[in-house]
């Protein structure tokens, strides 16, 4: 049986501060600030540190999920669960808004950053969960929409000796007044094998 437990939405502390950070009826409503971004120089050449998640330590006994509503309209409105070790490496999980539809994907953060994405334009407007599993020298991230099953997103590296912090995080790189709503942020067992 697997055991999951609730991580209070007061519990973490804000790598940027949002705009507004609200509880209602157990939710967490986060409204991002314009140009809000987490990125490192590959492709496009700049850094962008000003990423809104809410992070505390994260022991690797266990593993992190994230739920939110994919409920994006402008490019690259985003949101998920963030790992960061530091300024140079850190994960973003999570669902993007690009060209028009929704994306599942990563970016892997080791001095520069990479991305990968596959299209999931049926996860519009339905709740998403991403969920990361610290196991050996990785970081096992999976995905699911509502009760549908598991999908694995990424497998990416991470030295089993580093301290790391995880959380939910939201971004709004091209407009204001993106609000995204968490439902929730939970610790439950980690994944034991990454299939």
């Amino acid at each position: 049986m697997t055991v999951s437990v609730e991580v209070p939405w007061k519990s973490g502390t804000w790598t940027t501060l949002p705009a507004a950070a609200t509880e209602s009826d157990g939710k967490l409503l986060v409204t991002a600030i314009e140009s809000s971004d987490a990125w490192r120089q590959t492709c496009y050449g700049f850094v962008s540190d000003t990423e809104h998640a809410l992070l505390e330590d994260w022991n690797r006994e266990q593993a992190v999920e994230v739920t939110f509503t994919a409920d994006f309209s402008e490019q690259f409105d985003q949101a998920g669960l963030f790992v960061r070790v530091d300024e140079t490496h850190w994960i973003k999980t999570g669902v993007e808004f690009v060209d028009g539809a929704l994306q599942l994907g990563a970016v892997v953060t080791d001095g520069v950053s990479d991305s990968s994405v596959a299209p999931v334009p049926e996860w519009a407007g339905r709740e998403v969960t991403m969920r990361v599993s610290r196991l050996a020298d990785s970081i096992i991230v999976r995905a699911k929409v509502e009760d549908e099953p598991w999908r694995l997103v990424r497998i990416a590296p991470l030295d089993p000796g580093v301290e790391a912090k995880a959380g939910p995080f939201c971004c709004a790189p091209t407009r204001a007044e993106l609000t995204v709503s968490f439902s929730s942020w939970r610790l439950t067992e980690p994944d034991a094998s990454p299939h």
